[in-house]
């Protein structure tokens, strides 16, 4: 995402002194001054392309107030205890607090003395609450993770498909509606519903090159999974799980491990969400092993990997999880474990669907997923591509770019698993048409006959999860179908024919058993003090700790490494450090400062990688 050097703008000055920072991003200032012009305006920046600070910065400069529509009470205590701690009057108002405290914040709206206040869709609807809207001085409706208004949307959600009554209520108000995912059908509805007259419309990029999409074929996914966390050394990470027993049950081999892992779903107690939630917002806890439910309240910049144990229903969905990774702006990695019979399984639950309108659009959705994950282009370039962001250039920072599939004629591998399906016949599934191509002694096997079989131990020479590629490669090429309907065995198309005779080579891409693209930590890059980055990250904990806040507001990771690489040790040097502004330089500075001269006294010549 591109920084503009500002020039004299009105916004200057409180952009520098509260957030730290020296430059708008890409589309903010454009976004802005249309708000401020009365104009309404639709957003769609990627995460952590700085959409808050859209609405976040002219509310500072105010008079009045901006009233932001938030998902999750989890989101809104991040944003107001990040705000609060520059010195923003912000508040929110939401079911977890007392009534001493909604009281206290009433009052203060009263005074007109609050500048940004967070409320969920479910209270801005209540007829008092919007009473009170039309007696407040408010010059702006903000409606973030707007996504959630289309029903073409990934994560449609009926109380904020009513959110249009608002403007009616309100029609001299600007209305900026935010979203980092949302393809054409979803961008008219959200417009549509929420009656937006004549809106701005800033689209970003959706390009995140700080983040590495990877794909590897799903063989043996608990260890898989635990063998990358365990490359991470402490780094936090999000890895996500179609079902809830899945969740538990590898959450708990992670922590026997040793590792400091939990388990998030929609069927825990709201309180033990919360506690994990809170943990590794504060880092406390290093990876979340979660459903879908853990979801728009993560407000964390320094998530460095998410990984799919599943496959998600859509693109959607799979770029805005990923994109929980490398918030901050640092190398972060987002790994699918793909397997084509999680694909079958999906494809046949959206089929039940009976909404007709629905399940054609659901289809459509899964359909784009299946070809990124089974693809053998440029990821990101299939992942630009859906959100009609046109490239040519392979991005060099993907498993196919890193490590491009090298071809081979396939034709003997074809012959062997097509083969052997047909003397099965094509009534196994996958694993154990594979036992017999490897002469397996089971006992399953040698009950059913199977060792007299012709195929019995013609691909011995290679592993199962050889095998596993070539015949799921089969299946993309259309010459096998596996039956969901018959519990996955496999049946041979009339495009297998060919093949079987002779009549036609077959090329393939080698076997990827043992990728070699996600094994270093995703985190590590050379260029500065990873002693002092270490320190500098527990001190921050520690006065997190005590003042019971995220790290992230007292510094995020960019300004942490900005600080392990120009090493300030004066507050002139300090400010220059992004994300130090004013307040935050009087609240931490000296902390800071000192454990920077300590390190540099103790150290003669600081070493910059290791």
């Amino acid at each position: 995402m591109g920084v503009s050097v500002l020039p004299s703008h009105p916004l200057s000055k409180v952009l520098a002194e509260v957030f730290g920072y020296t430059g708008f991003r890409e589309g903010q200032q454009q976004v802005i001054d249309a708000v401020a012009a009365g104009r309404d305006a639709l957003v769609l920046m990627p995460t952590g392309g700085g959409k808050s600070l859209c609405y976040q910065l002219p509310a500072i400069q105010s008079d009045g107030l901006t009233v932001v529509i938030s998902p999750l009470i989890s989101l809104m205590q991040d944003q107001v205890e990040a705000l609060q701690a520059m010195g923003v009057a912000a508040a929110a108002l939401h079911n977890g607090m007392s009534s001493e405290e909604a009281a206290a914040i009433s009052q203060q709206l009263q005074e007109n003395a609050i500048r940004l206040l967070y409320v969920s869709p479910e209270r801005a609807l209540q007829p008092y609450f919007t009473r009170q809207l039309q007696q407040w001085p408010v010059q702006l409706i903000a409606i973030d993770e707007a996504h959630c208004i289309s029903q073409w949307g990934h994560d449609f959600r009926p109380e904020y498909g009513q959110l249009g009554s608002l403007r009616e209520m309100l029609p001299q108000v600007p209305f900026m509606a935010l979203t980092a995912t949302a393809d054409a059908a979803t961008q008219a509805d959200i417009a549509s519903r929420l009656h937006l007259h004549d809106p701005v419309i800033y689209k970003g990029s959706f390009d995140r090159p700080n983040i590495r999409y990877v794909v590897e074929d799903k063989y043996k996914p608990q260890k898989q999974v635990r063998d990358y966390i365990a490359r991470q050394r402490g780094a936090s990470g999000i890895v996500y799980c179609g079902s809830r027993k899945k969740v538990e049950d590898l959450a708990e081999k992670l922590h026997q491990d040793g590792i400091k892992a939990a388990a998030y779903h929609a069927g825990l107690d709201h309180k033990i969400r919360e506690q994990v939630l809170r943990g590794f917002v504060r880092d406390d806890i290093d990876v979340v092993v979660a459903t879908v439910a853990f979801g728009m309240g993560i407000n964390k910049p320094n998530v460095r990997f998410v990984v799919h144990f599943d496959v998600p229903r859509s693109v959607e969905a799979y770029y805005q999880e990923t994109g929980r990774a490398g918030r901050d702006g640092l190398p972060a990695e987002a790994l699918l474990l793909y397997d084509p019979s999680d694909a079958a399984w999906i494809r046949s639950i959206i089929n039940e669907q009976a909404d007709e309108d629905r399940r054609r659009v659901e289809q459509h959705k899964f359909a784009a997923m299946q070809s990124l994950g089974e693809g053998q282009t440029c990821r990101r370039l299939m992942l630009l591509n859906y959100f009609n962001e046109y490239r040519d250039n392979a991005c060099g920072n993907c498993d196919i770019c890193l490590d491009p599939p090298r071809q081979y004629d396939g034709t003997v591998d074809a012959q062997k698993v097509l083969s052997c399906i047909y003397r099965v016949e094509q009534r196994f599934g996958m694993n154990h048409v594979i036992d017999v191509l490897r002469g397996s002694k089971s006992q399953r096997l040698t009950e059913l006959g199977h060792q007299q079989l012709s195929t019995y131990g013609i691909g011995a020479e290679q592993s199962h999860e050889y095998w596993l590629a070539v015949t799921r490669q089969l299946i993309h090429r259309g010459l096998v179908v596996q039956n969901i309907q018959q519990y996955g065995v496999l049946q041979l198309t009339q495009a297998a024919r060919q093949v079987l005779k002779g009549e036609v080579a077959l090329q393939l891409a080698e076997p990827r058993i043992n990728l070699v693209v996600s094994k270093p930590r995703v985190a590590d890059r050379g260029d500065y003090d990873k002693v002092l980055f270490r320190r500098l990250r527990a001190l921050r904990k520690a006065i997190a700790d005590a003042e019971e806040v995220p790290p992230f507001v007292v510094f995020n990771d960019t300004t942490l490494v900005e600080m392990a690489v120009h090493y300030p040790t004066d507050k002139t040097a300090l400010l220059e450090i992004t994300g130090v502004g004013q307040k935050k330089l009087e609240r931490y500075g000296t902390e800071f400062l000192s454990a920077i001269t300590a390190y540099l006294d103790a150290d003669d010549e600081p070493l910059l990688s290791f």
